[in-house]
């Protein structure tokens, strides 16, 4: 059941993303202005995602769930009341502020059971959210829009997040039982949480990486749409299936990988990434065609799939060492932001150089951070013979 309403999340995230993007498209939205739309999602993910911690500590995860799941599923049903592309930008940001309500909660949930579950279990309860934001949501997408339009799409988004509300007690009432120690609800406690992140050298290195990582997959999720469309000539369905393709690689990563990286080690893996992401942001920005824009984001998924799952494990490892519940919040904190910066970055920057050139500088700035990030994380040892599993979330 945790998997089942895990993959319904992924599925209705990944048919608003992509709803979103069409529909800004639809309202005749600038580069500038599709920049913000993206940033604006993860508004409220990147300033409330540490506080919420504290909140499950104090509520509960299942009274957190609940209430982000009303009020975002029915900010949703409302969003194409005003079909202006100002109100666009306004609802996602508002959105942006209950969906941590949610992920924070379940990955809360899962994260107590991680002793019993193990790294291999962890990641693909990952990877099952995953398959629906990147290959199930983006496929569903073009088709709903296209047979529902916009406001019937955006209705069925809100009630599939009411669905997860009436599906959220078989799990909640499950795993909720084992409680952790409550933190103090004060803003010293998230002071606290991000003086760790300037204290620690290893966790500033993955958290780069983490960074960098989501950077690059928030800009091919938004704009990879627009450039297929504009640049390729290519249909919102052949467009949209981009995302499908880079979702299969990682996905498949996240699924069958995790031996792989635990056998070649994580040093051999950023190697590995420091090749195959940098080059297929190169295909991306040099190619015009259907076909290499499909190859530049298989390899992009495989690129981004082998990082995350290294990143993971040592992520749980760090936790260990310095304690989970203060490392999944940065860790919470740290993936929005990268994603912010991408798009909205991304976006405002692709307005003078061109949408699809931004791929060939990320190309290089991928790189770049990358390969400092590999020497800041490297200065702590991470034991290989570690047993501790992988955070979900």
């Amino acid at each position: 059941m945790f998997a089942a309403l895990s993959s319904v999340m992924g599925i209705s995230v990944g048919v608003a993303k992509v709803t979103t993007t069409l529909y800004a498209l639809e309202l005749g939205a600038n580069e500038a202005l599709l920049g913000l739309i993206a940033g604006s999602q993860s508004i409220g993910v990147l300033l409330m995602s540490i506080p919420i911690g504290l909140l499950v500590d104090h509520l509960g995860p299942s009274r957190l769930f609940v209430l982000g799941s009303v009020v975002a599923g029915a900010l949703y049903m409302a969003l194409p009341a005003i079909p202006s592309p100002v109100f666009l930008l306004i609802f996602t940001t508002a959105i942006s502020f209950f969906m941590p309500m949610r992920f924070v909660s379940l990955s809360t949930v899962f994260m107590q059971q991680l002793e019993t579950v193990g790294e291999g279990k962890a990641g693909w309860y990952r990877a099952t959210h995953m398959i629906g934001m990147f290959l199930l949501g983006p496929m569903l997408a073009a088709g709903l829009t296209k047979a529902l339009g916009f406001p019937g799409t955006y209705r069925l988004i809100g009630l599939s997040f009411l669905v997860t509300v009436v599906m959220s007690p078989l799990v909640f009432g499950r795993y909720a039982a084992r409680s952790t120690p409550a933190r103090a609800l004060r803003l010293s406690g998230v002071r606290s949480d991000l003086a760790l992140l300037a204290r620690d050298i290893e966790l500033r290195g993955v958290c780069l990486i983490e960074f960098a990582a989501q950077s690059v997959n928030s800009f091919f999720m938004f704009f990879i749409i627009p450039i297929g469309v504009t640049v390729a000539h290519l249909t919102a369905a052949d467009a949209s299936g981009l995302l499908a393709w880079q979702g299969v690689t990682y996905i498949f990563a996240l699924f069958s990988l995790g031996g792989l990286v635990g056998r070649v080690g994580h040093e051999r893996v950023y190697l590995a990434s420091l090749v195959l992401v940098p080059s297929a942001l190169l295909l991306l920005g040099l190619s015009r065609d259907l076909a290499p824009l499909r190859a530049g984001g298989l390899i992009l998924g495989l690129g981004l799939g082998l990082l995350q799952i290294a990143n993971l494990t040592r992520i749980a490892r760090i936790g260990a060492r310095v304690g989970r519940g203060k490392v999944a919040g940065l860790h919470a904190l740290v993936g929005p932001s990268g994603g912010l910066f991408g798009s909205t970055v991304g976006g405002l920057v692709g307005r003078t150089l061109g949408l699809q050139a931004m791929f060939l500088l990320l190309s290089v700035l991928f790189g770049a951070l990358l390969a400092m990030a590999r020497r800041t994380s490297g200065a702590v040892a991470v034991p290989s013979t570690s047993t501790e599993p992988a955070a979900a979330e």
